[in-house]
Protein backbone atom coordinates (compact mmCIF):
# COMPACT_ATOMS: atom_id res chain seq x y z
CA UNK A 1 0.00 0.00 0.00
CA UNK A 2 1.74 3.03 -1.47
CA UNK A 3 1.25 5.93 1.94
CA UNK A 4 3.77 8.41 2.76
CA UNK A 5 3.70 8.91 6.55
CA UNK A 6 6.09 9.09 9.62
CA UNK A 7 8.10 6.39 11.70
CA UNK A 8 5.48 4.74 13.44
CA UNK A 9 5.55 4.53 17.69
CA UNK A 10 3.80 1.95 19.37
CA UNK A 11 -0.41 0.57 19.30
CA UNK A 12 -3.07 3.20 19.65
CA UNK A 13 -2.56 2.15 23.40
CA UNK A 14 0.40 4.18 23.62
CA UNK A 15 -1.36 7.66 21.59
CA UNK A 16 -0.14 9.59 24.20
CA UNK A 17 3.66 8.71 23.90
CA UNK A 18 3.02 9.00 20.25
CA UNK A 19 1.34 12.06 20.66
CA UNK A 20 4.41 13.45 22.69
CA UNK A 21 7.08 12.30 20.01
CA UNK A 22 5.28 13.66 16.97
CA UNK A 23 6.53 16.27 16.80
CA UNK A 24 9.95 15.63 16.46
CA UNK A 25 9.83 12.79 13.89
CA UNK A 26 11.22 13.18 10.39
CA UNK A 27 8.30 13.36 7.53
CA UNK A 28 10.10 11.08 5.53
CA UNK A 29 9.67 7.61 7.61
CA UNK A 30 8.33 4.19 6.64
CA UNK A 31 4.82 3.38 5.21
CA UNK A 32 1.50 1.82 6.25
CA UNK A 33 0.91 4.08 9.04
CA UNK A 34 -1.25 6.26 9.12
CA UNK A 35 -1.43 9.52 11.69
CA UNK A 36 -5.00 10.81 12.49
CA UNK A 37 -4.34 14.68 13.47
CA UNK A 38 -7.12 15.89 15.83
CA UNK A 39 -7.63 18.83 18.69
CA UNK A 40 -7.87 19.08 22.68
CA UNK A 41 -8.81 16.02 24.11
CA UNK A 42 -11.49 17.94 26.10
CA UNK A 43 -13.14 18.60 22.46
CA UNK A 44 -14.81 16.85 19.99
CA UNK A 45 -12.32 15.94 17.11
CA UNK A 46 -10.38 14.03 19.87
CA UNK A 47 -12.60 11.36 20.84
CA UNK A 48 -14.05 11.09 17.15
CA UNK A 49 -10.62 10.37 16.27
CA UNK A 50 -9.98 7.33 18.44
CA UNK A 51 -13.38 6.20 17.10
CA UNK A 52 -11.99 6.11 13.71
CA UNK A 53 -8.35 5.10 14.77
CA UNK A 54 -10.09 1.77 16.08
CA UNK A 55 -12.69 1.69 12.49
CA UNK A 56 -9.75 2.04 10.53
CA UNK A 57 -7.39 -0.73 12.65
CA UNK A 58 -10.17 -3.07 12.19
CA UNK A 59 -11.08 -2.31 8.29
CA UNK A 60 -7.30 -1.49 7.32
CA UNK A 61 -5.17 -4.47 9.24
CA UNK A 62 -2.31 -4.07 6.82
CA UNK A 63 -1.92 -0.54 8.85
CA UNK A 64 -0.92 0.98 11.87
CA UNK A 65 -3.40 4.27 12.86
CA UNK A 66 -2.26 6.54 15.54
CA UNK A 67 -4.11 9.77 17.05
CA UNK A 68 -2.04 12.64 18.02
CA UNK A 69 -3.67 15.73 19.97
CA UNK A 70 -3.27 19.07 18.39
CA UNK A 71 -4.39 22.66 18.62
CA UNK A 72 -6.91 21.65 15.81
CA UNK A 73 -7.39 22.90 12.45
CA UNK A 74 -4.79 25.29 11.45
CA UNK A 75 -2.35 23.50 13.46
CA UNK A 76 -3.77 20.24 11.52
CA UNK A 77 -3.45 21.74 8.49
CA UNK A 78 0.17 22.50 8.45
CA UNK A 79 0.95 19.34 9.53
CA UNK A 80 -1.08 17.91 6.73
CA UNK A 81 1.31 19.85 4.12
CA UNK A 82 4.60 18.81 5.47
CA UNK A 83 3.35 15.36 5.41
CA UNK A 84 3.65 14.92 9.00
CA UNK A 85 0.14 13.60 9.46
CA UNK A 86 -2.28 11.52 6.94
CA UNK A 87 -5.59 12.80 7.95
CA UNK A 88 -7.13 15.72 9.77
CA UNK A 89 -10.21 16.93 11.20
CA UNK A 90 -10.72 20.96 10.40
CA UNK A 91 -13.44 23.57 10.21
CA UNK A 92 -14.24 23.96 6.74
CA UNK A 93 -13.68 27.68 6.97
CA UNK A 94 -10.19 27.68 7.79
CA UNK A 95 -9.13 24.81 5.08
CA UNK A 96 -10.80 27.29 2.52
CA UNK A 97 -8.33 29.66 4.16
CA UNK A 98 -5.19 27.38 4.35
CA UNK A 99 -5.81 26.47 0.53
CA UNK A 100 -5.95 30.00 -0.82
CA UNK A 101 -2.98 30.97 1.65
CA UNK A 102 -4.31 33.61 3.97
CA UNK A 103 -1.05 34.81 5.90
CA UNK A 104 -3.93 36.85 8.24
CA UNK A 105 -4.88 33.56 10.20
CA UNK A 106 -1.55 31.64 9.37
CA UNK A 107 -1.05 30.77 6.14
CA UNK A 108 1.60 32.31 4.58
CA UNK A 109 1.52 30.73 1.62
CA UNK A 110 -1.21 28.43 -0.05
CA UNK A 111 -1.13 25.18 0.97
CA UNK A 112 -1.37 22.95 -2.49
CA UNK A 113 -1.09 19.52 -1.20
CA UNK A 114 -4.32 19.96 0.89
CA UNK A 115 -7.00 17.75 -0.05
CA UNK A 116 -10.54 17.13 1.28
CA UNK A 117 -11.49 13.75 2.27
CA UNK A 118 -15.36 14.43 3.74
CA UNK A 119 -17.62 17.42 4.98
CA UNK A 120 -18.90 15.81 8.65
CA UNK A 121 -21.28 17.77 11.13
CA UNK A 122 -21.74 21.54 11.69
CA UNK A 123 -19.52 23.38 14.32
CA UNK A 124 -20.94 25.77 16.77
CA UNK A 125 -19.92 28.57 17.74
CA UNK A 126 -20.93 28.52 21.62
CA UNK A 127 -20.04 31.66 23.82
CA UNK A 128 -20.66 30.42 27.53
CA UNK A 129 -20.50 33.10 30.60
CA UNK A 130 -20.84 32.90 34.25
CA UNK A 131 -24.11 33.37 35.39
CA UNK A 132 -22.23 35.76 37.86
CA UNK A 133 -20.78 37.83 35.27
CA UNK A 134 -24.32 39.19 34.26
CA UNK A 135 -23.69 38.70 30.62
CA UNK A 136 -26.40 38.19 28.59
CA UNK A 137 -25.47 39.36 24.93
CA UNK A 138 -22.06 40.01 23.23
CA UNK A 139 -22.74 43.97 24.45
CA UNK A 140 -22.30 42.83 27.51
CA UNK A 141 -19.00 41.46 26.75
CA UNK A 142 -17.31 44.26 26.78
CA UNK A 143 -14.71 45.15 29.52
CA UNK A 144 -14.90 41.29 30.70
CA UNK A 145 -11.88 39.14 30.33
CA UNK A 146 -12.43 36.30 27.74
CA UNK A 147 -10.89 33.41 26.53
CA UNK A 148 -11.03 33.18 22.72
CA UNK A 149 -9.19 29.83 21.82
CA UNK A 150 -5.74 29.02 21.15
CA UNK A 151 -4.01 31.25 18.76
CA UNK A 152 -4.93 30.81 15.44
CA UNK A 153 -7.07 27.83 15.97
CA UNK A 154 -10.66 27.64 13.76
CA UNK A 155 -11.88 28.59 17.39
CA UNK A 156 -9.66 31.80 17.43
CA UNK A 157 -10.57 32.08 13.62
CA UNK A 158 -14.33 32.10 14.41
CA UNK A 159 -14.28 34.61 17.16
CA UNK A 160 -12.91 37.05 15.31
CA UNK A 161 -14.98 36.72 12.41
CA UNK A 162 -18.27 37.10 15.19
CA UNK A 163 -16.46 40.03 17.47
CA UNK A 164 -16.04 41.94 13.76
CA UNK A 165 -19.60 41.56 13.07
CA UNK A 166 -20.96 42.75 16.19
CA UNK A 167 -18.65 46.05 15.62
CA UNK A 168 -16.32 44.83 18.29
CA UNK A 169 -12.71 44.24 18.70
CA UNK A 170 -10.40 42.02 21.38
CA UNK A 171 -9.52 45.23 22.29
CA UNK A 172 -13.04 46.12 23.72
CA UNK A 173 -12.42 43.43 26.52
CA UNK A 174 -10.81 43.96 29.55
CA UNK A 175 -8.45 40.75 28.74
CA UNK A 176 -8.21 38.25 26.48
CA UNK A 177 -6.69 34.71 26.64
CA UNK A 178 -5.89 32.20 24.11
CA UNK A 179 -6.55 29.15 25.57
CA UNK A 180 -7.60 25.88 24.46
CA UNK A 181 -11.12 24.43 25.63
CA UNK A 182 -10.18 22.83 28.81
CA UNK A 183 -7.42 25.97 29.91
CA UNK A 184 -10.65 28.26 29.37
CA UNK A 185 -13.28 26.31 31.63
CA UNK A 186 -10.63 25.98 34.11
CA UNK A 187 -9.84 29.65 34.53
CA UNK A 188 -13.90 30.15 34.62
CA UNK A 189 -14.22 28.05 36.98
CA UNK A 190 -11.49 29.69 39.22
CA UNK A 191 -13.15 33.09 38.62
CA UNK A 192 -10.46 34.54 36.71
CA UNK A 193 -12.30 34.54 33.27
CA UNK A 194 -16.58 35.72 32.74
CA UNK A 195 -16.52 34.16 29.25
CA UNK A 196 -15.38 31.57 26.94
CA UNK A 197 -15.97 31.54 23.02
CA UNK A 198 -15.51 27.97 21.86
CA UNK A 199 -16.26 26.24 18.32
CA UNK A 200 -17.05 22.38 18.37
CA UNK A 201 -19.87 19.99 17.90
CA UNK A 202 -23.13 20.44 20.49
CA UNK A 203 -22.28 18.59 23.99
CA UNK A 204 -18.80 19.02 23.75
CA UNK A 205 -16.52 17.87 26.92
CA UNK A 206 -15.22 20.90 28.73
CA UNK A 207 -18.65 22.94 28.20
CA UNK A 208 -20.79 20.05 29.69
CA UNK A 209 -17.66 19.58 32.68
CA UNK A 210 -18.30 23.84 33.08
CA UNK A 211 -22.08 24.04 33.45
CA UNK A 212 -21.99 20.84 35.84
CA UNK A 213 -19.64 22.73 38.00
CA UNK A 214 -20.91 26.07 37.91
CA UNK A 215 -24.14 28.28 36.64
CA UNK A 216 -23.84 29.71 32.97
CA UNK A 217 -25.73 31.42 30.40
CA UNK A 218 -24.82 30.70 27.05
CA UNK A 219 -24.60 34.18 24.96
CA UNK A 220 -26.50 34.50 21.65
CA UNK A 221 -25.52 35.58 18.29
CA UNK A 222 -28.25 37.06 16.61
CA UNK A 223 -28.74 36.66 13.06
CA UNK A 224 -28.24 39.97 12.20
CA UNK A 225 -24.75 39.59 13.36
CA UNK A 226 -24.56 36.24 11.25
CA UNK A 227 -25.02 38.30 8.20
CA UNK A 228 -22.57 40.61 8.69
CA UNK A 229 -20.03 38.19 8.32
CA UNK A 230 -20.49 38.06 4.90
CA UNK A 231 -19.18 34.34 4.39
CA UNK A 232 -21.08 31.62 2.84
CA UNK A 233 -19.75 29.23 5.81
CA UNK A 234 -21.10 31.27 8.64
CA UNK A 235 -24.87 29.77 8.67
CA UNK A 236 -27.22 30.58 11.39
CA UNK A 237 -28.03 27.69 13.68
CA UNK A 238 -29.50 26.82 16.83
CA UNK A 239 -27.85 25.01 20.69
CA UNK A 240 -30.98 23.41 21.70
CA UNK A 241 -32.43 23.80 25.40
CA UNK A 242 -30.96 21.73 27.71
CA UNK A 243 -27.57 21.09 25.99
CA UNK A 244 -26.10 21.88 29.04
CA UNK A 245 -26.75 22.02 32.49
CA UNK A 246 -28.91 25.38 33.18
CA UNK A 247 -29.67 26.05 29.52
CA UNK A 248 -33.51 25.58 29.32
CA UNK A 249 -33.98 27.59 26.31
CA UNK A 250 -32.77 27.22 22.92
CA UNK A 251 -30.23 29.68 22.01
CA UNK A 252 -29.72 31.40 18.77
CA UNK A 253 -25.42 31.40 17.44
CA UNK A 254 -23.90 30.58 14.04
CA UNK A 255 -22.13 27.65 12.70
CA UNK A 256 -19.79 26.46 10.29
CA UNK A 257 -18.79 23.24 9.03
CA UNK A 258 -15.82 20.53 10.07
CA UNK A 259 -14.33 18.57 7.61
CA UNK A 260 -11.50 15.61 7.19
CA UNK A 261 -8.59 16.22 4.96
CA UNK A 262 -5.84 14.94 3.61
CA UNK A 263 -2.80 15.23 1.23
CA UNK A 264 -1.96 14.90 -2.55
CA UNK A 265 0.78 11.61 -0.91
CA UNK A 266 -1.70 9.66 0.50
CA UNK A 267 -2.66 6.68 -1.86
CA UNK A 268 -6.38 6.61 -3.24
CA UNK A 269 -6.83 3.55 -2.52
CA UNK A 270 -6.18 4.60 1.55
CA UNK A 271 -8.49 7.25 1.35
CA UNK A 272 -10.81 5.40 -0.25
CA UNK A 273 -10.79 2.56 1.91
CA UNK A 274 -11.04 5.45 4.59
CA UNK A 275 -13.90 7.17 3.40
CA UNK A 276 -15.81 4.30 2.80
CA UNK A 277 -15.32 2.92 6.55
CA UNK A 278 -16.34 6.32 8.00
CA UNK A 279 -19.99 6.22 6.39
CA UNK A 280 -20.28 2.46 6.94
CA UNK A 281 -19.76 2.83 10.98
CA UNK A 282 -21.84 6.16 11.85
CA UNK A 283 -22.91 4.17 14.80
CA UNK A 284 -19.62 3.67 15.81
CA UNK A 285 -18.57 7.29 15.29
CA UNK A 286 -21.86 8.45 17.06
CA UNK A 287 -21.11 6.35 20.49
CA UNK A 288 -17.67 8.33 21.15
CA UNK A 289 -19.67 11.95 20.60
CA UNK A 290 -23.05 13.01 19.79
CA UNK A 291 -21.94 15.22 17.26
CA UNK A 292 -21.53 12.30 15.19
CA UNK A 293 -25.16 11.82 14.78
CA UNK A 294 -25.08 14.99 12.32
CA UNK A 295 -22.73 13.06 10.23
CA UNK A 296 -24.80 12.21 6.76
CA UNK A 297 -23.72 10.44 3.47
CA UNK A 298 -25.28 13.36 1.20
CA UNK A 299 -24.20 15.87 -1.32
CA UNK A 300 -22.65 18.61 1.74
CA UNK A 301 -20.73 15.17 2.42
CA UNK A 302 -18.96 16.03 -1.17
CA UNK A 303 -18.46 19.24 -1.11
CA UNK A 304 -14.71 20.09 -1.88
CA UNK A 305 -13.28 23.31 0.45
CA UNK A 306 -9.72 22.06 -0.95
CA UNK A 307 -9.15 19.88 -3.80
CA UNK A 308 -11.45 16.61 -3.59
CA UNK A 309 -8.71 13.96 -3.18
CA UNK A 310 -8.84 10.88 -5.63
CA UNK A 311 -10.05 8.14 -3.21
CA UNK A 312 -12.59 9.87 -1.74
CA UNK A 313 -13.96 10.84 -5.01
CA UNK A 314 -14.43 7.79 -5.94
CA UNK A 315 -16.27 6.78 -3.00
CA UNK A 316 -18.88 9.95 -3.86
CA UNK A 317 -18.93 8.94 -7.38
CA UNK A 318 -19.80 5.27 -6.67
CA UNK A 319 -22.63 6.69 -4.40
CA UNK A 320 -23.90 9.51 -6.90
CA UNK A 321 -22.93 12.51 -5.17
CA UNK A 322 -20.12 14.01 -7.20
Amino acid sequence: MALITRRAFGALTLAGTATALAGIRPAAAQQNFVTILTGGTSGVYYPLGVALSQIYGKGIPDAKFTVQATKASAENLNLLQAGRGELAFTQTDTLAQAVKGDAEVGFAQPLDKLRTVAVIYPNYIQIVASKASGIKSLADLKGKKVSVGAPKSGTELNARAVFKAAGMTYKDFSKVEYLPFAESVDLMKNQQIDATLQSAGLGVASLRDLSSSMEITVVPVPPDVVAKIGDPVYLNAVIPANTYSGQTTDVQTVATGNALATHSGVSEDVVYKMTKLLFENLEAMQAAHAAAKQIALGKDAAKAFAPLHPGAAKFFKEKGLV
